[in-house]
């Protein structure tokens, strides 16, 4: 399972409610993999109101919390944390977020899980918005415990093409997956994933791959995901 960093690590709450979501983990037949949703929007990575130490101190937590439960990756998407207020240097924003994720990769190693930024698409956030850009990012950060998500459904919704999977990677840790109409679950609209597909085995990819999608009826949906996903996986030729 890919769950929720506020949700279930609860950085912002106190350890014994964290050890109540740690008990109902080992009830759970499935072990939580991810955690995505890590930095509330109102503590600001860049701008005027960036606040970098009050970010690091809630990760470390995030990271310990991690580490004790199992969770092997973080997401770091948060659009609204990072997004550039209007009038603001991008080239400044860019580098206060450079800063903030080299501070934050050593503490990620601590605890033995890595943070994985995920470009989101232009509607959603006005910084990270392709592979291309999230891949640079990674590529300056330049620590192991830093690396690259790649969303289909967001690469999907701007249009951006396999070719920077191609080009990024061996910086690619996780994958995101959704049909691009209503981020449905795969196989609902019988959307076609080829050439991303053909792209992550060219790649030779063999990190995870998490169903991020809006589920109408999960128990009913699932399966049918799963299977459109291995039909279209197993279809795909690297020879293309």
């Amino acid at each position: 399972m890919e769950e929720s960093v506020k949700g279930f690590l609860m950085p912002d709450e106190c350890d014994d409610k964290f050890l109540d979501k740690l008990d109902m983990l080992k009830k759970a037949s499935l072990p939580v993999i991810a955690c995505n949703n890590f930095i509330p929007s109102e503590m600001k990575c860049v701008g005027e109101k960036a606040d970098h130490p009050t970010i690091l101190k809630y990760a470390e937590t995030a990271f310990r919390r991690a580490q004790m439960a199992g969770v092997e990756i973080i997401v770091f998407g948060s659009g609204g944390a990072r997004q550039i207020p209007k009038g603001f240097s991008y080239q400044f924003a860019r580098t206060q977020f450079v800063d903030l994720c080299r501070q934050m990769a050593p503490l990620a190693k601590k605890y033995q899980v890595i943070v994985v930024l995920e470009p989101l698409n232009s509607s959603d956030c006005n910084f990270i918005t392709s592979v291309a850009e999230g891949g640079e990012i990674v590529k300056e950060v330049d620590h192991p415990n830093f690396r690259l998500l790649t969303d289909i459904y967001h690469m999907k919704k701007d249009g951006e093409g396999a070719e920077n999977i191609l080009k990024y990677g061996r910086l690619l840790r996780h994958v995101h997956i959704a049909e691009l109409e209503g981020r449905s679950a795969p196989g609902t609209h019988g959307e076609n994933f080829s050439e991303y597909f053909n792209a992550l085995k060219k790649i030779k990819y063999h990190g995870r791959m998490s169903i991020e999608c809006r589920w109408n009826n999960m128990s009913e949906q699932l399966p049918q995901a799963i299977q459109t996903i291995q039909n279209q996986w197993s279809e795909v030729s690297t020879s293309r």
